[in-house]
């Protein structure tokens, strides 16, 4: 039998790209003034694990509408990744992904406590099984989505 451990830290490292490098500003907009302030900035930590491995978490900085309407993280050209099946119902937010590049299929699960957190994982199969991305997320201040 071949070990999966190559084509798994080839999955890890492209999980990587999706979640940026270890502490890595994110590319959000700074604060603006008070009258633009149209969404969060989350500060968002991640833990992968897959196959009884676990990396290290990481944190960055995402902004988001106040009201999610997607995922509150961006789709990943890199890896070819697009949501789909968006649903909000109360302070639940469920979601499908699917990747191309590696070839994977998820599904997110993220609860907000609150207007200042939120915690959940998105769950992501493919041929090499399955990884594990966990969320938790803590409000640190106003930013504009709208802005790149």
């Amino acid at each position: 039998m071949t070990s999966k451990r190559p084509k798994v830290l080839t999955i890890l490292i492209a999980m990587l790209v999706l979640t940026g490098p270890p502490g890595a500003p994110a590319a959000v907009s700074p604060p603006v003034p008070e009258a633009g302030k149209t969404g969060d900035l989350w500060e968002v930590t991640s833990k992968m694990s897959m196959e009884g491995m676990e990396m290290p978490g990481r944190t960055m900085k995402v902004c988001t509408p106040k009201e999610w309407k997607e995922p509150p993280a961006p789709a990943d050209e890199q890896q070819k990744c697009r949501y789909s099946d968006f649903k909000m119902v109360g302070s639940r937010a469920t979601w499908k992904v699917r990747c191309t590049n590696p070839e994977m299929t998820g599904e997110g699960d993220i609860t907000r406590n609150g207007a200042d957190s939120y915690a959940g994982v998105i769950t992501f199969t493919s041929e090499h099984g399955v990884m594990k991305l966990k969320l938790n997320g803590k409000r640190v201040g106003d930013c504009d989505p709208a802005k790149p």
